[in-house]
């Protein structure tokens, strides 16, 4: 049994840190476990332009503890008018990543998401031509489709015909959450990627509903049935270089997770490392977990994979159930129920 892995230091390819005081709460904890994060822009207003995604980048540096080295990765909302000449100045310019892409309505902050690719194929080809990424958060809106079905209906109705109109662009299917999404991401080259939360890899639906209610359990996409935890941890797990870390870390204050109609988000950048790299021992695989967290993720992206490394010991972990943040509002962290076995060093 191996009781010590070191790795590269990883990078988190899909983080929410909100803004405010949120914010300079949520950003070092991220900052403390990875060197670079992949930053959504689904703010109010949305990040759609260099100067909203620069002074947004500048926030968040402001945020890192000193002595930190870390690099957040700015993305811009892709809306029905975004401008494609302004995605091509930020790219050229260093400032924008990646584009995210929501369809309108499918989770927090994502009413200004597309409401019809056709409304976006300009940008799409200009996106293709200068190689920049796109970043899908896979579900259909439509209110009569069942949420549990909600991702396999956007491969079938979105995805297929995306990836034959632009079989250049590069596509990240994000926080992957079914066997669906899983087969359909094996079965593409590599212009498709794929990530993956920790929350997703521990909790299936029924655990929502564990001895009541779990509103802290409840994100979009919604966890689904154990067949899909199982496909999802067989891909995380596979060394295969389409799959790579994605927290979709996503903090709220607990009065709006304990409400009548509770946001949809799951706070694990205190314990993501942990948690995946508890999966991977589980599953025998802690000789994969450098590529997940370290390898794959910077090849997508054409960037080279971090010098520094981290140490994981297998220890016996105390985890806060709540968290303080500037404003004295609580967020409560992931951990699985059996707890946490592994332990960053200092």
């Amino acid at each position: 049994m191996t009781d010590t892995i070191t790795i590269r230091r990883p990078d988190d390819w899909h983080v929410h840190f909100r803004d405010g005081a949120m914010l300079q709460s949520a950003v070092p904890f991220t900052a403390r476990q990875f060197r670079r994060a992949i930053v959504m822009p689904n703010l109010v207003p949305p990040v759609t332009t260099v100067d909203a995604a620069r002074a947004y980048r500048d926030r968040i540096n402001m945020a890192v503890p000193d002595g930190i080295d870390f690099q957040p990765l700015m993305t811009a909302y892709l809306t029905d008018t975004i401008d494609a000449g302004e995605l091509a100045r930020g790219a050229e310019e260093g400032v924008f990543t990646a584009v995210k892409l929501y369809p309108a309505g499918a989770t927090t902050n994502s009413d200004s998401g597309v409401t019809d690719l056709k409304q976006v194929t300009a940008v799409l080809e200009c996106m293709q031509a200068i190689g920049l990424p796109l970043l899908l958060h896979g579900e259909v809106t439509d209110p009569e489709v069942d949420i549990f079905d909600r991702e396999a209906r956007f491969i079938e109705q979105k995805l297929i015909g995306l990836r034959a109109d632009f079989p250049e662009l590069k596509v990240v299917f994000e926080h992957a959450t079914t066997k669906d999404a899983v087969d359909y991401v094996l079965s593409q080259d590599s212009h498709m990627g794929c990530t993956i939360t920790a929350h997703h890899l521990v909790i299936n639906r029924t655990d929502i509903f564990k001895g009541g209610i779990r509103p802290h359990l409840y994100c979009l996409p919604i966890a689904k049935r154990e067949v899909h935890r199982q496909a999802l941890r067989a891909a995380a797990t596979s060394g295969d270089k389409r799959f790579f870390l994605g927290t979709d870390t996503a903090p709220h204050p607990v009065h709006e997770k304990e409400s009548d109609c509770g946001c949809a988000g799951i706070f694990s950048a205190p314990t993501a490392m942990q948690v995946y790299t508890q999966v991977f021992d589980e599953a025998g695989a802690l000789d994969k977990l450098e590529a997940f967290a370290s390898i794959n993720g910077p090849g997508f992206y054409g960037l080279a994979a971090n010098e520094g490394t981290v140490t994981l010991v297998r220890d016996v972990v105390e985890v806060p159930e709540r968290v303080e943040t500037a404003e004295g509002e609580i967020v409560m962290v992931f951990r699985p129920d059996a707890g946490l076995n592994w332990r960053i060093m200092a």
